[in-house]
């Protein structure tokens, strides 16, 4: 089976693939042809995830699938939640990003957190959504070089270490990610 992934972060295709069965190939924007920036203006990540899906569909058709994910620290009112990629700025960095959810924690003792990822499957013009959760905390300072995103800051609850200590196999399997994949997985391999 083939299905385009509707995404241009080629981190989040490489951590995709890592959980897909070999059954299941990715195909890449680049592979369709696709070279726009896939719109993303809604204002939950159930929205944006279907708003990205339903362009490939719709302009490409080819069943496909999109994700969006969030961290929501619960100190900050579950900032920065659907904005996480921007929450710094528009063109921000992954380590601005970070610094600006590290400086608005300084003083607070609630850092707990969890990251929401939702993907929106299109199949045959048909939606389904599938989520992932995993709860933790934001950390005082980061740790860890793998991973991307706020990895260095986020350690996972009932573990010792950051998502960026982790190796890929070991964040897949408690990962917001990994769990919404699996779900996903599951329903494409009973289709």
């Amino acid at each position: 089976m083939k299905i385009v992934f509707a995404t241009n972060n080629h981190n989040k295709i490489a951590e995709i693939k890592d959980l897909l069965p070999c059954e299941i190939q990715i195909l890449s924007l680049k592979e369709i042809n696709c070279n726009n920036e896939l719109p993303e203006t809604q204002n939950t990540l159930e929205g944006n995830a279907v708003q990205k899906a339903e362009f490939v569909f719709t302009n490409y058709g080819y069943n496909c699938f999109a994700d969006d994910t969030g961290l929501e620290i619960e100190g900050l009112n579950n900032e920065p939640g659907v904005y996480s990629a921007r929450y710094a700025g528009v063109h921000c960095s992954p380590e601005e990003n970070m610094q600006k959810a590290l400086q608005k924690l300084e003083g607070k003792n609630n850092r707990k957190a969890k990251f929401r990822t939702v993907i929106a499957l299109i199949m045959d013009g048909k939606i389904l959504l599938f989520e992932g959760e995993c709860k933790g905390e934001i950390t005082k300072e980061k740790a860890g070089e793998k991973g991307f995103g706020y990895d260095p800051i986020f350690r996972p609850s009932g573990f010792d270490k950051t998502f960026a200590q982790m190796s890929k196999s070991e964040k897949g399997v408690i990962s917001h990610r990994g769990i919404a994949t699996r779900k996903l997985v599951e329903f494409l391999q009973e289709s």
